[in-house]
């Protein structure tokens, strides 16, 4: 098994054969999900805290989840009822809930580079569960799970990322896995949110809609990250759309099998046109499930976990 970390901080750290093993780790997972009962004992007597300075529902909710089915004490820690409000450090925070003996410290925070910070003051595991326009990595890992599941691979791929590359999180964390694990990655969306500084991670950058999707294999859309902008990137919705949204037309212009990616919350409309979010070739629904577990896996592994449990009767 390739793996030795004690926290998952990012991508960008990883070797392809890491990304490979929390892959293969959470096919077994998944597997146990599918079956009646859905817990198993990798986590008994651990203590996992969900310390989400930034707001979230749909991860917490998954991280919560995926701990539960392992048999871990939850515990849910948020920004509005915590003494971050005032004036706690975030280190300070952190060695209080290693006092209380967490095990795994999962973190959401606005400020790059929250997840290092603490990880670095504490002998707990830490997950980054997204920090800024930084990465959240184990979305580009469920997105990374769920094209393998579609297409068999992910080396060769033609993978268009479209949308708003400059503020999210989501774009480079995928941008680092895929390029790791040999697909060819297009980025487009306005110059604004799409700047050519980006191919120096290797992908192509095009602010062409129709070349972007014209051989595309995979297309990952992001919704536009208004709460990070200072200005408004473009001069209005309807415009990005026009320009740059997936309607029904350009979907039809894609390749056959073709599939459509969303990291979610969707705005219908805008990105993504309502029936092709709901179309078969959407994989939205099959990203939250997956997304279950590879944070199961990714639990497990930073635990030192190797060898997995079966399920409980």
């Amino acid at each position: 098994m390739n793996w030795s970390r004690k926290h998952l901080l990012d991508i960008e750290s990883l070797k392809a054969e890491e990304i490979l093993t929390i892959l293969d780790t959470a096919r077994a997972f998944k597997a146990v999900g599918e079956r009646t009962i859905k817990k198993v004992p990798a986590l008994s007597g651990r203590t996992v805290v969900n310390l989400f300075v930034e707001p979230s529902t749909r991860t917490r909710i998954s991280f919560e989840l995926a701990a539960m089915r392992l048999n871990a004490d939850v515990i849910n820690f948020t920004a509005e009822s915590s003494s971050l409000r005032k004036g706690e450090t975030l280190r300070d925070t952190g060695k209080t809930l290693e006092a209380l003996s967490a095990d795994i410290i999962v973190i959401r925070h606005s400020a790059e580079g929250a997840p290092h910070l603490l990880s670095r003051v504490v002998d707990c595991s830490v997950i980054n569960a997204g920090d800024g326009a930084h990465e959240h990595p184990t979305q580009a890992l469920l997105d990374t799970f769920t094209i393998v599941e579609k297409k068999g691979e992910i080396r060769g791929l033609n993978v268009t990322i479209l949308g708003d590359i400059l503020y999210s999180r989501v774009a480079r964390s995928n941008i680092w896995a895929l390029t790791k694990l040999g697909a060819k990655v297009t980025l487009c969306g306005p110059p604004t949110l799409v700047p050519r500084i980006f191919e120096q991670m290797g992908c192509k950058v095009t602010h062409n809609i129709d070349e972007a999707l014209a051989n595309a294999d995979v297309v990952d859309l992001l919704r536009i990250q208004h709460e990070r902008q200072r200005l408004s990137a473009f001069p209005s919705i309807g415009e990005y759309r026009s320009l740059f949204g997936l309607t029904t037309e350009r979907f039809n212009r894609l390749k056959k099998d073709a599939i459509v990616m969303h990291p979610g919350p969707i705005n219908r409309g805008v990105e993504i046109d309502s029936e092709i979010a709901d179309h078969p070739r959407s994989t939205i629904l099959d990203q939250v499930t997956n997304g279950l577990a590879i944070r199961m896996a990714v639990m497990f592994l930073v635990t030192g976990g190797s060898t997995l449990p079966k399920p409980t009767n």
